[in-house]
């Protein structure tokens, strides 16, 4: 289980228990499993998490209960792609009535969502890698410049140039605030998104 509500990971583990129930309703009755995980070993001055999940689909293996928990972990990775989606691509304010012309804006959109949270989300979990992996080398030396920083003359760490990015989006980085969120980021992105094309348009004119 991955860190939760600010709590850091540290290998939580989860006992895994179940419930079938059937639901009686006008149409008829629906029969339903409630998955129970509670972790165990908790921090003695920490609630331990419990998620109790309803699902009409069948549980009856180890195998099938953990996909579930799987399913369920990754709710917040859903949630922060729309997030981002709508309040940072303010996709609802296309106000497009026609499906055609719908699909063609939301699908990228689609992708600047995941590219965002991704960057987010990797900054955090694995903020050794190559930044050069996810951003092109005008976008992160764009990072630099636009924070006054001198370049480096390889290419930085990952968590070194996102925070950097969150940095021009208001992210201040104090001893005690963590790491960026999804909205500092975007906003900073678009900052450096702007900057590094200059920078590409500047090179091919010296070509």
């Amino acid at each position: 289980m991955g860190a939760f509500r600010g709590r850091p990971w540290a290998g939580q583990r989860q006992n895994f228990g179940g419930l079938i129930w059937a639901i009686r309703a006008a149409s008829g009755a629906l029969e339903v499993t409630c998955v129970i995980a509670r972790e165990v070993d908790a921090p003695p001055d920490v609630k331990p998490i419990e998620w109790r999940l309803l699902t009409n689909r069948t549980v009856d293996t180890l195998e099938s209960a953990a996909e579930l928990i799987d399913w369920y972990r990754a709710r917040w990775d859903i949630e922060l792609l729309f997030l981002v989606l709508k309040e940072g691509c303010r996709v609802e304010a296309l106000q497009l009535s026609i499906l055609e012309r719908l699909e063609r804006p939301l699908a990228w959109f689609l992708v600047v969502s995941w590219r965002i949270a991704k960057l987010m989300r990797l900054g955090r979990a694995l903020p050794d890698l190559d930044a050069e992996l996810f951003l092109a080398p005008e976008e992160w030396q764009a990072a630099y410049i636009l924070s006054e920083k001198p370049l480096p003359k390889e290419p930085p760490c990952l968590n070194t140039v996102v925070r950097l990015i969150a940095g021009l989006g208001g992210f201040i980085g104090r001893k005690g605030d963590g790491q960026p969120g999804a909205k500092t980021v975007w906003l900073g992105l678009q900052r450096v998104t702007d900057f590094a094309a200059g920078l590409r348009s500047s090179n091919y004119t010296q070509l």
